[in-house]
């Protein structure tokens, strides 16, 4: 298991929209997030599954990651996966990086980061027993107009027997 879970605010929501947020606990334990990622899906950013998200911090394990993020890498992304990375790189032995977009992915990938996205946790959760289909989940994002793209989701649902 990683030392620390970062996630950025794209899989906050997509689990979110399919309740799967008490799935992180549950696969990681602590979940961290930057607080630029906490400024994009809350408060009142009328951000689908916002009421989730904000019920998984005062949870208690859901945690707006508590020191000053070092600016190690001055990337073009958004803030929210600029210091998910910049978070990564200071913490670089043992952190996994929950991020769906592929600019962030890639940037954090060639830096030798551990990166999975919402798709990643659907497939986790399935085969920790948490969920019984992957595919019913997928279904529900899809129908949300969340995107992931098919060969994805193809790769997943072979990966648990779906």
């Amino acid at each position: 298991m990683p030392r620390i879970v970062v996630i950025d605010a794209s899989p906050l929501i997509g689990l979110a929209i399919v309740d799967g947020l008490p799935w992180l606990p549950k696969l990681f334990g602590e979940v961290f997030l930057p607080e630029s990622v906490q400024q994009e899906v809350l408060p009142g950013k009328a951000v689908r599954g916002e009421e989730a998200i904000a019920h998984a911090i005062t949870s208690g394990w859901l945690k707006i990651w508590p020191e000053p993020i070092p600016s190690l890498l001055e990337i073009d992304l958004d803030a929210g996966e600029t210091d998910c990375i910049n978070l990564g790189l200071s913490h670089a032995d043992g952190v996994l990086l929950v991020m769906d977009e592929r600019a962030g992915r890639a940037v954090a990938k060639e830096k030798g980061l551990h990166v999975i996205g919402t798709a990643a946790i659907i497939g986790l959760a399935k085969k920790q027993g948490l969920i019984p289909s992957a595919r019913a989940v997928f279904e529900v994002l899809h129908a949300s107009d969340f995107r992931i793209s098919a060969a994805v989701i193809q790769q997943v649902l072979i990966s648990v027997n779906e």
